[in-house]
């Protein structure tokens, strides 16, 4: 396992995270067998945003001692009214919910205001009593850090620019990534991508993983495979299936992700997971895939580090980015003080632009740096 910083949190996650949803309404054994596995594997960072009673003490029963040794985000604004996921911004009920999990788990270390997708969201959480109750949570010590969920990229970058947020958990994979802003992805997850909206990186949800990065918010990856359907050859919009670990590699390769939350409900699949860590490089590797539905990736820099080995030890990717964060904030710096070489060190070898799938003018963007 490897361990990255959760922006400016401080705290320090697993790549790999735990997303606990698909251990709901399964028996204690279960949970316990997955959790246990988790752990041996190294995974430190579990979400459980699942509002029922008994999944949570299940969860907190399995960890034992160990649960301040872990990381653990809990979502505001999650109920069960009706015996199924549901979300209220009724202050009492909000409240009476995670006061509960409090009492289950003594802390949360990412408090996760729930599900934020629109301009009516935004008022309802930030323009009420909830914000005041997140803060006032922190306040306490009963939450470390204040985040929130989301799958609209034009929400999401409104609500990192209140500046209240710590963490965004967010529904990222390379699908989503090539679809309108506007897409509603969770219908493409329950109903099947079209591939008639991907069309290359989406400038929105680009701009988001770079303002998260200038802002240092943390991402926290959730439907890193699409629900499965990245890896399904029935319901692929590509021309073939990725597998698990090229899902995983793509999300931890997008600017200020900081873990990959996946859904395991067996000790099997926590295994399969952590395959990710045993798969060659050319296994992870996801451009050729991402380049099979269109071809307007042309000029576009994913940061997939295909360019590289550079003879003069320049890290283009994390150039690039640098480049495209300076490029979309006038006071940001495209030169990173910590990389040991930059654009002014090119020697223009070239490379670096024939190994590139996309066609990026590398050379041409050094400069600009």
């Amino acid at each position: 396992m490897k361990y990255r910083t959760l922006g400016k949190t401080n705290l320090v996650v697993s790549e790999i995270g735990l997303g606990c949803e698909h251990l709901d309404r399964k028996p204690y054994e279960q949970v316990k067998e997955t959790i246990d596995a988790a752990l041996a594997s190294g995974i430190n960072f579990l979400d459980c945003f699942m509002p029922g009673t008994e999944i949570r003490e299940h969860i907190a029963k399995a960890l034992g001692d160990k649960r301040k040794e872990l990381i653990l985000q809990g979502a505001i604004c999650s109920t069960d009214i009706r015996q199924q996921y549901d979300i209220s911004r009724d202050m009492q009920t909000v409240r009476k919910y995670f006061d509960e999990m409090l009492s289950i788990f003594g802390y949360v270390d990412v408090g996760m205001l729930f599900i934020i997708d629109s301009d009516k969201h935004i008022t309802e959480v930030f323009k009420s009593d909830i914000i005041d109750y997140a803060l006032e949570l922190k306040r306490k010590g009963d939450i470390r850090h204040i985040g929130f969920s989301s799958h609209d990229p034009i929400a999401a970058s409104k609500v990192i620019n209140t500046d209240i947020p710590e963490v965004m958990f967010f529904s990222l994979n390379p699908a989503f990534d090539m679809m309108p802003p506007d897409t509603e992805t969770i219908k493409q997850v329950h109903e099947g991508f079209d591939s008639a909206l991907m069309y290359g990186i989406e400038p929105t949800r680009a701009n988001l993983y770079k303002l998260c990065e200038q802002k240092n918010i943390g991402i926290v990856a959730m439907k890193t495979l699409g629900g499965g359907k990245l890896i399904s050859q029935e319901h692929t919009p590509f021309s073939k299936p990725m597998t698990a670990q090229q899902c995983t590699h793509y999300a931890l390769t997008r600017p200020a992700v900081a873990s990959a939350m996946l859904g395991c409900q067996t000790a099997e699949e926590v295994t399969e997971a952590m395959k990710y860590y045993t798969v060659s490089d050319a296994d992870r590797d996801y451009a050729n895939i991402m380049g099979s539905v269109r071809n307007d990736f042309k000029g576009s820099c994913v940061y997939c580090g295909h360019c590289q080995p550079c003879p003069v030890n320049i890290d283009i990717a994390a150039v690039m980015k640098q480049l495209d964060m300076a490029r979309i904030n006038s006071d940001a710096s495209a030169a990173d003080p910590h990389l040991i070489a930059t654009g002014k060190d090119c020697i223009s070898c070239g490379s670096c632009e024939e190994r590139c799938p996309f066609g990026v003018p590398i050379q041409e963007r050094l400069k600009a740096v």
